[in-house]
């Protein structure tokens, strides 16, 4: 195997420990796994550097997909598992979490109570996108300005409102970080997943671009080294910043990946000094940037992919300034987290064009 020492007896124990683990959790079935790994040839060639492969993890199926889905299979199986009825959560207008969690808890019959965050003013009132998913799905929606203390305090406030109401209630993200450990191993297994795709292609891959402050990164970085491998994980953040005073986003990675060793069992361990995070590329939260609206240019003219504003152009952008102009090398992936409904969204700010030209013309 060209990319790791997967075959030595202590990785593949590893996997098997993992996997193991992972079966005796609490889990629920949303996602359509594995996704694919696809060749972006023309991308490449135009960016004139190394191979680039896709990971598709926008095309994980429910709710229109992305990265979250693989993640509330574990945190909805607890939900599940402990009898809750109702669940809350949030975070931005067009967040690909809080889309996801309505659409799960719509298939698997729980209510669902959104807190979001406007970080466009009344902009992000209109129906579209993400948010307008989520009412489709049927989530209660409450929107506030853009202030995380007073969307805490709101999802505390309604915590507490619906229990006294007799719901028993579930809380995701925002509401509570009691289970943010469950949302990194679902890629821990993806990682695995992805090992497998590039044993079978013969690729022996350097790096892998990702948009992610904490979770998937820290599964992603644990998945790999507890398989052996040394594919260098680079975790693009769609902030401008760290959200904590205490410690940095290396910090939280390493502190994520080795919580969740602890849970599957395993001995490895991440140190700071091992995760890679650029802040770089961010610009602020949910704003276009201008790299990342040529890196949307780029994938959609070269191979017909679509990137989403907020995160997977930031991870473009990123992939492409560290490649670009490099020639022929060891292959990079890019991973798709998905979050392209929030796209919509962004209609006038794309600077696409807004009147179609006449057939024939």
């Amino acid at each position: 195997m060209l990319h790791s020492d997967n075959n030595d007896s202590a990785a593949v124990a590893n996997r098997e420990r993992a996997r193991r683990a992972l079966a005796g959790l609490p889990r629920v079935e949303l996602a359509i796994a594995p996704t694919p790994l696809e060749p972006a040839p023309r991308l490449s060639a135009r960016l004139d550097g190394p191979p680039i492969l896709v990971k598709r993890d926008d095309l994980t199926g429910l709710a229109l997909g992305g990265n979250k889905v693989r993640m509330l299979e574990y945190v909805l199986g607890k939900a599940v598992a402990t009898g809750s009825n109702t669940v809350i959560g949030g975070s931005a207008a067009q967040s690909n979490y809080s889309r996801v969690l309505a659409g799960a808890c719509a298939r698997l019959g729980l209510e669902c109570h959104l807190v979001l965050r406007r970080i466009r003013g009344a902009h992000d009132d209109a129906p579209q996108g993400s948010l307008l998913l989520d009412l489709l799905f049927g989530a209660h929606v409450h929107l506030v300005d853009d202030d995380r203390d007073l969307q805490v305090e709101t999802l505390v406030a309604l915590g507490e409102r619906l229990e006294r109401a007799g719901r028993r209630v579930y809380r995701a993200l925002q509401a509570s970080e009691v289970d943010k450990t469950l949302h990194a191993l679902a890629y821990v297994e993806a990682a695995f997943e992805l090992l497998d795709q590039v044993d079978a292609l013969g690729a022996d891959v350097a790096r892998i671009y990702i948009c992610s402050l904490d979770t998937s990164h820290a599964g992603l970085i644990l998945g790999l080294r507890a398989a052996g491998s040394p594919i260098e994980v680079i975790g693009v953040s769609p902030y401008e910043g760290p959200f904590w005073t205490d410690r940095t986003a290396e910090d939280e990675v390493a502190r994520l990946a080795n919580e969740t060793a602890e849970i599957l069992g395993l001995d490895t361990r991440i140190a700071a000094a091992e995760v890679t995070t650029t802040f770089d590329f961010a610009g602020r939260y949910g704003e276009l940037t201008e790299n990342g609206l040529r890196a949307l240019r780029l994938f959609g003219a070269a191979e017909g992919l679509v990137l989403d504003p907020v995160y997977t152009m930031k991870a473009a952008a990123a992939m492409i300034a560290a490649v670009e102009g490099t020639g022929d090398g060891r292959p990079v992936v890019f991973w798709h987290t998905g979050g392209t409904p929030a796209l919509f969204a962004y209609a006038g700010e794309l600077g696409v064009g807004s009147t179609p030209r006449p057939l024939g013309e």
